[in-house]
């Protein structure tokens, strides 16, 4: 009954080690920042070197203990490495945050085997592995924890221009989500994901200028979205919250769509 007095108390997640990779990235960056901001001890981890250190910095102003870790999480060695290191550094791992990935756009004739693979690969292969070495750890440590993989509206919905590499993998991730979920329900470990449409990041800044291209595209997009705007990194901090804190412990095999209604129409 606690939290009926307090319900505010439910999403407190201070002093929480949270794992985000990807940190450099469009997500990443918004997700490091909304933990540092809620008290999370943060493990940092990207391939960008100079962004990473910039993030890292951000965090570290704002309050927070971060180990920053300059790395790709490419294969089985380097993802059990990442969760020792935050075992190492603060003892536990509560929180894992995929926020890594890549998307490569070519028509299907134009894009050789090789691309859609790595595009698999970043997007679905490194999450399973991710997600494999922190669920070992939340398992061993007997308390529970939260995984939160980043899908995309694009794993509901198809696209025109040449996304079938992205589009698979992150409906590929949405039902590993589902598979994981009912997986791991029992051990306290909730899996769910967020699944955000366009909003702004350094990548998709162009759609927000005053430009004819730009305002030619917004119109395209905008003409089903219900919300009628693009996503800002504010609304994606809802929900990144929810699904790492108690709030979300009934929650699991969930995709939640930041998206402004996107795939409701």
């Amino acid at each position: 009954m606690t939290a009926m007095a307090n319900p505010l108390s439910m999403f407190e997640v201070k002093d929480q080690v949270a794992l985000i990779t990807g940190a450099s990235g469009a997500f990443g960056m918004v997700a490091a920042r909304i933990l540092a901001g809620a008290g999370c001890k943060l493990v940092l981890v990207a391939g960008n070197q100079a962004a990473l250190t910039d993030i890292a910095e951000v965090c570290r102003g704002m309050g927070a203990e971060v180990t920053a870790i300059n790395t790709r999480p490419t294969d089985e060695d380097i993802c059990a490495d990442l969760v020792a290191q935050a075992i190492a550094a603060y003892g536990k791992l509560d929180i894992l945050v995929v926020a890594s990935g890549m998307n490569k756009v070519a028509l299907i004739n134009d894009m050789t085997p090789e691309t859609f693979t790595s595009v698999m690969d970043a997007n679905v292969t490194q999450s399973w592995l991710l997600a494999r070495a922190a669920a070992g750890q939340m398992k061993a440590q007997g308390h529970g924890g939260k995984i939160v993989l980043v899908s995309s509206a694009r794993g509901l919905l198809g696209h025109p221009a040449g996304y079938t590499a992205y589009c698979a993998s992150k409906a590929a991730t949405d039902g590993m989500v589902k598979a994981l979920g009912c997986e791991l329900g029992a051990t306290g470990i909730t899996v769910n994901a967020i699944a955000p449409t366009v909003f702004r990041s350094p990548l998709t800044a162009w759609m927000f200028e005053d430009t004819e291209k730009a305002a030619a595209v917004r119109a395209g997009f905008l003409a089903r979205v219900p919300k009628g705007r693009l996503g800002e990194p504010e609304d994606l901090a809802g929900p990144l919250l929810f699904l790492v804190s108690k709030a979300s412990d009934f929650y699991t095999g969930h995709i939640l769509y930041a998206d402004g209604g996107y795939t409701a129409g």
